[in-house]
This record gives structure tokens, sequence and C-alpha cells, in this order.
């Protein structure tokens, strides 16, 4: 209990109707916290909150001080004031866990996967649904098909999404080595994607590209491009400028292989250094991508495989042992061309009579 003295002058009439006395409210809070530390049942155990509690209790003191107003002249009193004091305590438990039965493996055999949401998966068996891409993108024929009759959806865009960046071309050059080849007048050129060349896959094949303004032009895979991304084409800059003003630099894409229109007959040509002891054929002038190579040394009784490299050509690095082969050229759209009688002098040159 307080007690509170004012003194006031004496007034003519002691009127004190205009006087007048504030409650006084103090409020302090304090926050206890205890921590309780888990002790998990087992190491082989994984502590997970199977169930838990938690209080919040609130506690709440009040201390009154009781004011008396005096006045100076006669000592009576005229009010009483009550001034309340208000302190609260909170109180907050801590959630109690309950460690799981799962038993925690010594050395967790959960690695980083190419999985939605960057989960974790088992290094187990992986599900079906989030099987994981192959880390080298490789190239697989379609098998032919009955032709469907083209769609809007068909004709507006191609199925593979990119950008398309332009460089002088280099055909004779080019990682495909169609040295000596002219690329008809129809078509422009280009190099492609490393992940998109596919082992020399792509070379030959054409592409149908649809630029930003929906137009489109036709041009034959005759590079890679190493530094490109997925699905990135580096266009001749003649193609490009059909697409696109060469000041953008790089524009969105949509493409798909499709047949070349070649009408005149594919060309096979041998590569240096070809001989009955080593054996390297290019398949040139092809209207669609070339699947396989076949030699014959029996006049097509049996057939051989030879081997495609990334310079695109298709090799035997032990000869057929003869000075002249027949050669089987099927596409990837099952198409067959034979061509007999061709010599294994190097660099030479043998027409077909037909195209794929």
């Amino acid at each position: 209990m307080k007690t509170t003295i004012l003194a006031l002058l004496p007034l003519a009439s002691l009127a004190l109707a205009g006087s007048s006395c504030k409650r006084k409210t103090a409020t302090s809070t304090k926050y206890d916290y205890e921590t309780v530390t888990v002790t998990p049942v087992a190491v082989q155990q994984q502590a997970t909150p199977k169930a838990g509690t938690c209080s919040r209790r609130t506690v709440t003191t009040t201390e009154v001080e009781r004011v008396t107003v005096t006045v100076g002249a006669g000592g009576e009193p005229i009010e009483t004031v009550d001034v309340t004091s208000t302190s609260t305590l909170d109180i907050t438990t801590t959630i109690t866990v309950r460690p799981s039965k799962t038993p925690l493996a010594a050395s967790s055999s959960l690695k980083w996967g190419n999985y939605p949401n960057a989960t974790y998966h088992s290094s187990g068996a992986i599900p079906s649904s989030e099987t994981p891409a192959s880390s080298t993108p490789s190239y697989t024929p379609e098998a032919p098909s009955t032709p469907k009759p083209a769609t809007e959806a068909d004709t507006a865009v191609g199925s593979k999404r990119g950008i398309a960046t332009f460089y002088g071309g280099n055909t004779a050059g080019g990682e495909c080595s169609f040295k000596g080849y002219t690329l008809p007048s129809s078509l422009f050129g280009t190099a492609i994607a490393k992940s998109n060349y596919a082992g020399a896959s792509a070379c030959g094949q054409c592409v149908s590209v649809t630029g930003p303004s929906g137009k489109k032009i036709t041009a034959m895979v005759t590079d890679s491009c190493p530094s490109c991304g997925a699905n990135q084409l580096d266009l001749y800059a003649d193609a490009f400028k059909q697409l696109s003003d060469p000041s953008a630099g790089e524009i969105p894409v949509s493409w798909d292989f499709v047949p070349c229109n070649i009408a005149s007959p594919l060309v096979l040509k041998n590569k240096e250094g070809t001989s009955k002891y080593w054996f390297s054929v290019q398949v040139m002038n092809a209207n669609v991508g070339v699947s396989t190579v076949e030699v014959s040394v029996d006049g097509g009784a049996s057939w051989k495989a030879t081997q495609r490299q990334e310079y695109n050509y298709f090799e035997n690095p032990a000869g057929f042992g003869t000075d002249s082969v027949d050669i089987r050229v099927t596409g990837v759209n099952g198409k067959v061309v034979v061509v007999k009688g061709v010599s294994v002098v190097p660099e030479a040159l043998k027409t077909a009579g037909g195209n794929l």
C-alpha cells in the first residue's frame, strides 16, 4: 500500500469540480522456456515425430496500489483511486518425441537422383515412372509406319524445341565429312547439337525448322556443334536469315527430322586409304537417314556389318580381302538400296541406281 499526499493551494471556494484522477495500468511480460533433450532409443533408430504435446500456461499476478488524494486545507480525503499493476508469466513446454522403429542403416544408400523435386531414392530399384534419363543421349531410328494424314499440329511446329544460332557453314570440313558434296539448291545447311548428332547418325538427314514467326525452312545436317545445348541448331547464315534478322543472334525454334525430298540417286564415297585390307565408305545424298551399311563378297549370299564412325564413315578395319564388294544401304525408313561392284580404290565414287 502506497499513499500519496497532494497539497493544494487554498482556493476561495475549494471548488475541485475540475480535478480528475486517472487509472494507471503497468504490464510486464516474462517468458521462461525449458528445453528437453531427446536421446535416441538406439543408434540404429531414426527419431520421427509420431505424436507430441505442446501447451502454454499463462500466470497473471495483479498488484493494487491505493492512492489517496488529500486537499491541503482541511485534510479531508476527496477521492481514492486504485492503481492496478499486472504482470504476466508464460510457461511453454517442449514437444515430446517418440523414436520410430524404422532402423537407420549404418551407411546410407540414399543418393541424389535425376527425379522430380530432387527427391531421394534408394540406390536399388527405381520406380518406372521416375527412371532417370541416360547420361549419354543416343539416336534410335524410327521403324517404318503407315503414313498418316498431316494435321494442323503436324505442320505448325516441330516436336523438338530449342534455339537456333548461325555461322558461316562448313559442308566440306564439317564433322560429317561431306568433302566434295554440294547441297541441293532446295536445301540449306546446319550443324546440330552434339547430343542430337548421336554418333553421326544425324549426318545427311534433313530437318524442317520453324522460326518464331512461323516461317519454315529445310536444312541438311552437315556438322556437329559441341558447344550447343540439346536440340540447338547452328544454321548456315543464309538459313538463319530466312527465319529472322541476323541481328537477333539467336531465336527460338522447333524442328523435326524429315525426308530431304532428294530425287537423284545416293552416292558412295571411299575414304582415303581404303583398300582390300582396310574398308571405309560414306553414303552421300541420301533422302533419309542411313541406318546400316553392310558388305557382301559372295554376290549377296551373306552380308557383313560395318561400324559407323563419328566422322560419318562406315568401316571394317580388317577390310574384306577383295578389290570390289557389293554394298547394301538401309535407311531409317526401312528402305534398302543395293549397289553392286563397288571398288575399294581410295576416294572412288559410286552412284547407286536409286535412293532411300
